[in-house]
C-alpha cells in the first residue's frame, strides 16, 4: 500500500488501531477522483499492513460533502467516463465495508451526498450535535452514484431515501438516530469512535473479519444459502485456536461478564 497521500492522513498507533483522515477542510472535504483512488489503496492494504481498526475522521468543521462538484463540473466528464468514475467509488467503498478491518467514522458537520454515501460504508457512525445528513443531489439534477441505493437504503429504508432525495430533507440529532443513520450521539465524536476502535481491535482478528465482511456478503444472499455460508463461518472462526483461551477464560469466570451498564 502507498506510504503517504496527497488528500488523506494516517496516524498508525501501537495498538492496531489507524486513524484515516480527510484532508481537504478547504473542499469540506469533498472527495475529487484521486482521493477516491487513495482510499482504494488505503483499504485494500490495510489489513495486510497490520490495522485492527480504523478511526476515519475529517479535518475541519464537516465531515464530508460529497462528490466535488467543482472538479465534476470542470471535468465535463462523458457519460462513459462517469460510469467509470463510480466504479471507482465503488471500489473504494467496497474495500471498506468488506476489507474485514473495522471503520468506525467520526463524523461532524456535512454528512451529505456521496460523504453520506462514503460513511455509509462504516461499520459503525459516531455523530455530534453539528452532524447533519442529506442527499441534495434531486435538487442539483444529479442521481447518487457511489453506493447510496444499496447502503443508505439499508439503513434507513428506501421510502425516507427517496424523500431525503426528492425533497432535500436533512435529518440530524436524535432523529438521525432513530432512522439509523448513526449509532452514537456524542459531544465528541472522534473521541468515542477512537475509543470504540480500540476496543475493537481487541479482538481476535478472524472474528473481526468475519464480522466485519460475511455479515455484508450474507445480506446479499437468500436466506437459505446465507444460513449455509453462517455456519461455515461459525466453523471457521469458532473453533480458531486463539478462542480457545478465551473460551477458556469463560468457563473459568476469569473473563469480564457482560454487564447492562
Amino acid at each position: 500500500m502507498q506510504s503517504s497521500y496527497e488528500n488523506l492522513k494516517v496516524t498508525r498507533h501501537d495498538d492496531g488501531v489507524w486513524v484515516v483522515t480527510l484532508a481537504r477542510p478547504a473542499k469540506r472535504n469533498a472527495l475529487n477522483a484521486d482521493t477516491i483512488e487513495e482510499l482504494v489503496a488505503l483499504f485494500s492494504g490495510a489489513r495486510a499492513a497490520g490495522a485492527g481498526a480504523i478511526v476515519l475522521n475529517a479535518e475541519g468543521d464537516h465531515f464530508c460533502a460529497g462528490l466535488d462538484l467543482v472538479e465534476h463540473h470542470q471535468e465535463d466528464r462523458s457519460p462513459e467516463a462517469f460510469w467509470q468514475l463510480c466504479l471507482r467509488w465503488h471500489e473504494a467503498f467496497n474495500k471498506m465495508e468488506y476489507g474485514g478491518v473495522p471503520v468506525i467514522a467520526a463524523l461532524k458537520g456535512a454528512v451529505v451526498g456521496g460523504g453520506l454515501e462514503l460513511a455509509s460504508a462504516a461499520h459503525i457512525r459516531v455523530a455530534d450535535a453539528s452532524t447533519y445528513f442529506a442527499l441534495p443531489e434531486g435538487q442539483r439534477g444529479l442521481f447518487t452514484g457511489g453506493g447510496a441505493t444499496i447502503r443508505v437504503a439499508d439503513l434507513v429504508g428506501k421510502a425516507r431515501m427517496i424523500d431525503m432525495m426528492l425533497t432535500g430533507r436533512v435529518y440530524k440529532g436524535d432523529e438521525a438516530i432513530s432512522v439509523g443513520l448513526a449509532q452514537y450521539l456524542v459531544d465528541d465524536s472522534e473521541a468515542k469512535a477512537l475509543e470504540l476502535a480500540q476496543r475493537a481491535a481487541q479482538n481476535l482478528p478472524l472474528t473481526n473479519f468475519a464480522i466485519c465482511s460475511a455479515i455484508s456478503h450474507m445480506q446479499n444472499m437468500s436466506a437459505l444459502d446465507a444460513a449455509y455460508a453462517e455456519a461455515c463461518v461459525a466453523g471457521i472462526v469458532n473453533t480458531q485456536a486463539p478462542a480457545r483461551a478465551r473460551l477458556q477464560a469463560f468457563a473459568d469466570k476469569t473473563a469480564a461478564r457482560v454487564r447492562p451498564d
